[in-house]
């Protein structure tokens, strides 16, 4: 009998693990995403689910359900809560978790970086001066932009368009998904006149792009740190995961 293998994904570690293991003759593959990006695209040969679980005990009773072997937990490294429920709810199931994290991004030299703690102190941190600023946070945290200082100018990247009631009063909206060329972003942050970055420590190579250019073009950086998590099994790579999934 195969063994039913749940991931959690929406990340380009998780695409990476499930195509490495997509054609394992022993193991299904089940990709649950939380619904946040629309028209996701699904790979072929994997059941996919989405939406949440309703909580921890709703989750852990759809593993024993449908007879989880292992949950791989690749979200991304600001998900807190699902990897918070997942972590639980794997334990109350009795089902070997992991978590697949890349590495924060690291300060090099010509970094300008102010690094922050929230969202809403990025905004802070803008200060009052009118500012261009250039923000890569995704779609669902721009309230706190609108609540702040009015006078900033800013251009918003995300995947799918944010909804309208959240944006401020000057706002560009881009909507592109990465992988980003480090040319093309030292394009755009010298036709548009950029004075910051607001974005959060993702990490990965995918939009790397953004700090690297900002480096190069002595621009400052505000960024927000990844939320605190609860000590668990974690790896750093896709290929870390699947050898722990090949031992299960």
């Amino acid at each position: 009998m195969k063994k039913k293998i749940l991931i959690l994904g929406g990340t380009t570690e998780a695409s990476a693990l499930i195509q490495s293991c997509v054609d394992h003759v022993n193991y299904d593959l089940i990709l649950s995403l939380a619904g946040v990006t629309k028209n996701p695209v699904l790979p072929p040969q994997v059941t996919a689910r989405i939406g949440g679980f309703g909580g921890v005990v709703k989750m852990a009773e759809w593993m024993q359900g449908n007879n989880i072997h292992a949950v791989v937990d690749a979200t991304h490294p600001f998900a807190q809560q699902i990897t918070s429920n997942a972590y639980k709810a794997a334990h109350i199931a009795s089902v070997p978790y992991l978590r697949l994290e890349r590495p924060a991004w690291q300060k090099e030299p010509g970094d300008i970086w102010h690094e922050v703690k929230t969202v809403e102190d990025a905004v802070l941190k803008l200060g009052k001066d009118p500012l261009r600023v250039f923000v890569t946070i995704g779609r669902k945290e721009l309230l706190p932009f609108k609540n702040g200082v009015v006078s900033h100018y800013y251009w918003i990247r995300s995947v799918d368009r944010p909804d309208e009631c959240y944006l401020p009063r000057h706002a560009q909206l881009i909507q592109a998904k990465g992988p980003f060329d480090e040319a093309d972003e030292i394009a755009f942050l010298k036709q548009h006149q950029i004075d910051c970055i607001v974005s959060k420590n993702s990490g990965g190579q995918t939009v790397y792009a953004k700090i690297s250019a900002a480096r190069k073009l002595k621009i400052p950086v505000l960024l927000i740190q990844r939320p605190r998590m609860e000590s668990m099994p974690r790896v750093d790579t896709w290929q870390q995961a699947q050898q722990w999934i090949l031992q299960i």
